[in-house]
C-alpha cells in the first residue's frame, strides 16, 4: 500500500504571513493538530502545530528565561527561544525543518520517517508541491478496512484454519510447534500442550487470531518452568476451575 492510497488530498495550509490568530482559527475549524505553511509561490516553507504554542506567555507556560550567562554565550538560541514564545505570524513560530515523503512512497517508508522524526504528519510532494497529507490517523482508517471481517467471502473451513494456524507457528523461532497442538472446530481454534516460557502465550494467541475464520481462541495450555519444576494451568482452566 502507497502513501497516496491513504493520504488526505485536500490539504488545509496556512501562509507564513498569516497571523498566530488566523492559523488557530482554521486549525480549530478544519479539527486539525498542524498546518503546513505554504508560501504565495506553492512552496512549502514550514509546519505549524499544536506543539508551537504550547509555550505562550498567554497561558502562563512559557518558559522561564534563562541566566544572563546563557544570553551572553548562546544569544541566538536565547532569541529563538523568544521569538517562538511570543512571535505573532506564522513564519516566527513555525517549524522550517519538515519531513516531507513523496505519495509513491510505501506505509512502511512513511511510518518509519514519523518515527524517526517524532511526528504526527508528514506533508505528501510532487514535483515541489504538496499534494497531500498524511496522518497517524489516516494509518489508523486503513488499518480498520484492512483488520474488518470480510462477510461476503466464503466461509473457510476448520481444516485449512489449523492447516494455516500450523503453518504459521513453524514459520515462527520461539513456537513451540512440538509440545503444543491445536484442534479446530467451528472456527474455535483450541490449545493443548505446555508452553516454556509465559510470554508465548500471546504470541500464539496473536498467530491464531490473524488466521482468517477463527472467530475465538480457547486455551488450555499450561506453562511449566524447566528449572524449577512449577506448573501452571492456563488462564482459562483457571477461571473455568474458580466456577465450578
Amino acid at each position: 500500500m502507497r502513501v497516496r492510497d491513504v493520504m488526505a488530498k485536500t490539504v488545509v495550509s496556512v501562509s507564513p504571513k498569516a497571523t498566530i490568530g488566523e492559523a488557530l482559527d482554521v486549525m480549530v475549524r478544519s479539527h486539525l493538530s498542524g498546518l503546513p505553511v505554504i508560501d504565495e509561490a506553492g512552496r512549502l516553507v514550514g509546519m505549524v502545530s499544536e506543539g508551537d504554542f504550547l509555550r505562550r506567555p498567554e497561558l502562563g507556560t512559557e518558559k522561564p528565561a534563562g541566566s544572563w550567562i546563557v544570553g551572553l554565550l548562546l544569544p541566538g538560541k536565547a532569541a529563538e527561544t523568544y521569538a517562538r514564545a511570543r512571535g505573532r505570524r506564522v513564519d516566527e513560530i513555525m517549524s522550517g525543518d519538515v519531513a516531507t515523503i513523496e505519495p509513491t512512497a510505501s506505509l512502511y517508508e512513511a511510518a518509519a520517517l514519523m518515527e524517526k522524526r517524532h511526528i504526527k504528519r508528514l506533508p505528501v510532494v510532487d514535483a515541489n508541491k504538496v499534494v497531500g497529507m498524511v496522518t497517524r490517523a489516516d494509518f489508523v482508517r486503513a488499518l480498520v478496512e484492512l483488520v474488518r471481517p470480510a462477510y461476503e467471502e466464503q466461509p473457510i473451513s476448520d481444516s485449512e484454519i489449523k492447516r494455516r494456524i500450523e503453518a504459521e507457528l513453524r514459520a515462527q523461532p520461539w513456537a513451540p510447534v512440538a509440545s503444543i497442538e491445536v484442534s479446530v472446530q467451528n472456527g474455535v481454534a483450541t490449545f493443548r500442550g505446555v508452553l516454556t516460557d509465559e510470554r508465548q502465550r500471546n504470541a500464539i494467541h496473536a498467530v491464531a487470531e490473524s488466521i482468517d475464520g477463527v472467530r475465538t481462541v480457547h486455551d488450555h495450555m499450561i506453562w511449566t518452568d524447566p528449572f524449577t519444576a512449577t506448573v501452571l494451568a492456563s488462564p482459562e482452566d483457571e477461571e473455568n476451575s474458580r466456577v465450578a
